[in-house]
């Protein structure tokens, strides 16, 4: 996958928007909260994780615990490539079902009517 199919693939699930933030990182989010960074300086991807999945996930050669996120809940990948597309868009599903489980309860309903 590459860039452009993955900002394709973030902008295609309901309710997101993007933004550019410090710099030279595309941002994705559902209600204004963060679900995956990705930087275009040089590919790197950041997204929540469920801690359970924290372990296997850094194990994995290219992923690392996120730089100035909540520990053992964010991880970074270093490019695009280093999960196959279809985990790749898994992990971007569930991390924003994780953030919006954290949303107040009206605005996950709001959400839910998008989908």
């Amino acid at each position: 996958m590459d860039i452009e199919s993955f900002r394709s693939y973030c902008l295609s699930l309901p309710g997101t928007t993007e933004g550019l933030k410090w710099g030279e990182h595309l941002c994705f989010m559902i209600h204004e909260k963060l679900f995956v960074i990705t930087s275009l300086d040089d590919g790197q991807i950041t997204f929540k994780c469920d801690p359970e999945d924290f372990d296997e996930l850094v194990a994995r050669d290219g992923i690392v615990q996120a730089a100035h996120f909540a520990k053992r809940q964010w991880v970074s990948i270093d490019t695009v490539d280093v999960l196959p597309d279809n985990e790749l868009k898994e992990r971007i599903m569930a991390s924003r079902a994780l953030v919006i489980s954290k949303l107040p309860k009206k605005i996950q309903a709001e959400i839910a009517q998008l989908e």
